[in-house]
This record gives C-alpha cells, sequence and structure tokens, in this order.
C-alpha cells in the first residue's frame, strides 16, 4: 500500500475498494485518516473527469466506505480544516454522496453523520451539500433498520435538517476547485420531509420550524409548481413509492394540518389530484382522497380551491409526468395505454408527440371533472 501510485488507478472501483482497505487496516485512527484522505481526492477527480455534471457512478458498494471515513473525519475536523485549502476530502467525501444515484439502504449509518454535517456550526460547512445527500439517500430513511434507533436518534436528524432554506451565509469550502458545482434546490429536502409527514416512523418528529420558508413559498403558485415539480421528479428517480396510497396522501395532509402547514398540506392536495399517484379505477382510494379533499376546503376556505384549478389545468412539466404515468402504470388496462406504447417504443426518451400531450391532457381533464363532482359543480359549465 505504501507503494501505491494513485495516479495509475483509472477505473473509481479500485478507489473504493482502497478506502475500505485503508479504514479496516491495522493502522492507527490518525494514520487511516491521512491516506483515505489521499484517495478520496483522487476519487473525486476521477468522477468528475468521467461525468463533470454528475450524477457520478458510484457502485452500491462504495457507498459504505465513504461513510465510513465521514464518520472517521469527524474526530480530526478540529485540526484539519483550513479555508484556504483546496476542498477538504470530508467535503468530497459528502460532494459525491450527494449525487450519487444507486440507492443502497446505509441509513443507520449515515443518520449520525448527516445530523452533525447540516448543523451551520458544523466545520465543513456544508450544510448544502448534506441537505441534497439527505434527499438523494431518501429511501433509505423509511428502512425497517431504523425502527431499532432511539426516539432521539431519529429526532436529532430533524432538529438538524430545521428549515432546508436556510443555509449558511458565508463561503462554502465545498464549493471551491474547478468542475464542482453547487446545485442544492431546497424544495428537495422539503419533499422528504413531506413524506415523513405520511410515514409513522417519523411524522411526530417533524416540527413547523421544518416548513417556515416553505410555507411562505407554497402560497404563491410558482412555489407550488415548483414544488409538484420536484414531487415528481423524487417520485421517478429517487424514491418511487412516494405518497402512492390514499393512507399515505390523507395521513401526509392531517400531519401537516397539525403543525398548521395548510400550504404544504394543499400542496399534497394537488399531489394526488394532479398526478394521478393513484389508479384511476381506485373508486375506493378516490372516494378517501376526495372526503378528506372536501374536509380540507370546508375547513380552509372554499375560495383555495382556485388555486388547486389553476394548478391542474396549467401546462407543468408533461415530460416528466409522461415518464411518470409510464413507468406507474405500465402493464395496467387503464390509464394512458397509448402513452405507453407510443414512448416503449422509442430508443430514448425524447419529447414528447402531440398524440402523447393529447393523453395526458385528457387524463388530466378526466380528474378535473371528478374533482368538479366532488364539489356538486357542473363540468359542463
Amino acid at each position: 500500500m505504501d507503494h501505491l501510485d494513485l495516479s495509475q488507478i483509472m477505473d473509481v472501483s479500485p478507489c473504493f475498494s482502497l478506502i475500505a482497505e485503508i479504514l479496516n487496516s491495522g493502522y492507527s485512527e490518525i494514520e487511516r485518516y491521512q491516506m483515505a484522505s489521499e484517495v478520496v481526492p483522487l476519487l473525486g477527480n476521477r468522477l468528475r473527469q468521467e461525468d463533470s455534471v454528475g450524477p457520478y457512478n458510484v457502485p452500491p458498494a462504495g457507498v459504505s466506505p465513504l461513510l465510513d471515513f465521514l464518520s472517521l473525519c469527524e474526530k480530526f475536523y478540529a485540526t484539519g480544516i483550513n479555508a484556504a485549502d483546496s476542498p477538504h476530502p470530508g467535503s468530497i467525501a459528502l460532494r459525491i454522496l450527494s449525487t450519487a444515484h444507486e440507492y443502497v439502504d446505509c441509513s443507520p449509518t449515515i443518520l449520525p453523520v448527516l445530523s452533525l454535517t447540516l448543523l451551520p456550526t458544523h466545520p465543513l460547512q456544508s450544510r448544502s451539500l448534506a441537505l441534497k445527500a439527505f434527499h438523494r439517500l431518501m429511501s433509505g430513511w423509511f428502512s425497517t433498520q431504523l425502527e431499532n434507533l432511539s426516539y432521539g436518534d431519529l429526532d436529532k436528524l430533524l432538529q438538524a435538517v430545521g428549515d432546508p432554506f436556510q443555509l449558511p451565509q458565508i463561503p462554502h469550502l465545498d464549493e471551491e476547485g474547478p468542475g464542482w458545482r453547487l446545485d442544492h434546490e431546497p424544495m428537495n429536502s422539503v419533499v422528504v420531509l413531506i413524506e415523513f409527514a405520511s410515514s409513522d416512523l417519523w411524522r411526530n418528529h417533524l416540527r413547523r420550524s421544518n416548513f417556515t420558508s416553505c410555507e411562505e413559498t407554497l402560497s404563491t403558485e410558482g412555489g407550488r409548481i415548483t414544488a409538484i415539480r420536484r414531487m415528481l421528479w423524487t417520485a421517478i428517480y429517487i424514491r418511487r413509492a412516494f405518497l402512492h396510497t390514499p393512507v399515505k396522501i390523507v395521513t401526509a395532509i392531517r400531519r401537516l394540518e397539525e403543525l398548521q402547514c395548510s400550504n404544504t398540506a394543499e400542496v399534497v392536495i394537488m399531489w394526488a389530484w394532479t398526478v394521478g399517484v393513484m389508479d384511476a379505477m381506485d373508486h375506493d382510494g378516490w372516494k378517501l382522497v376526495g372526503d378528506e379533499t372536501l374536509r380540507f376546503y370546508q375547513t380552509h376556505g372554499i375560495g383555495r380551491l382556485a388555486a388547486l384549478k389553476r394548478h391542474h389545468i396549467a401546462d407543468t412539466t408533461d415530460f416528466e409526468h409522461l415518464i411518470f404515468l409510464v413507468t406507474k402504470y405500465e402493464g395496467s388496462p387503464c390509464r394512458m395505454g397509448s402513452v405507453k406504447r407510443s414512448l416503449f417504443a422509442r430508443p430514448t426518451w425524447e419529447k414528447p408527440s402531440p398524440t402523447d400531450e393529447k393523453d395526458l391532457r385528457v387524463s388530466r381533464v378526466c380528474q378535473l371533472r371528478r374533482l368538479y363532482h366532488l364539489f356538486g359543480c357542473d363540468p359542463a359549465t
């Protein structure tokens, strides 16, 4: 290991293996930290060369060594960070994790790491990257492994997440260096929190302060459209089980109302009615969501329905909406059948054809008709 020429490593897999080998060796902690700190920047450079815009090609087996390295870093940050230096190896490891697109159930390991790194007082000052990793590794937050953790451990993560829109107004060490990008979207973290509101494991850990800025953002039409887009993107690429059942939708709405986050709760209603997350033929499911929708607007004001109608017929992300429906309803005898045939016939995802767009709009109109009937209106008028 002492004579290994790291510059000759051309593939990323040996880098991950080498980090794991170092961390599992018999060297002292400081020696393991120093050696691994030499390999991590090499790994970052190699991944940037492969794909400068991400997501990086992180194999599932590579996530655990990065988390182990970040855990080890916590013992040496106090003496190893200089703002004038190149990005700290810890920032590089966190950045790689924040762009990984492979799902690995590493939640018991990542939870304590993020609970520290998310804090604005953390030496890395990498809250933006930590929030991005919080979203990317979303599926792990619903792992059965977390059920064995203490209430305090889970609560600590939500405290650290805080208000995702609140970021340090100081230079980030992780922004330095050519080829690095910082493209954190706070609404992505809110999407995770919304899913937490539907979860038996997480919903009691949420607090209103998690949604302070979100509530203000979602009071605008642009904010609501952004939220639905982020929810849709998450359901396609991060967690297909995102708010996918009537019970989860209703549970999320009620918990958000308990937190006095009515704007966020309304976006969950918009998600149910505009995206088509439930099968059109699931009459019992739609009755449950319909009853909850009616109760919500009777409680918070029928005048708010205008926002739901505007959003429903708005020209939002048609292409991603088509991908979502094609993926979700493949093999189903109903909903978007022609879209499935036409899109799956293409070698790559292309711009939707006029026929695809028409099918999507017909689907939206049918849902809008169902919504009008719910409130006793005549769709013809």
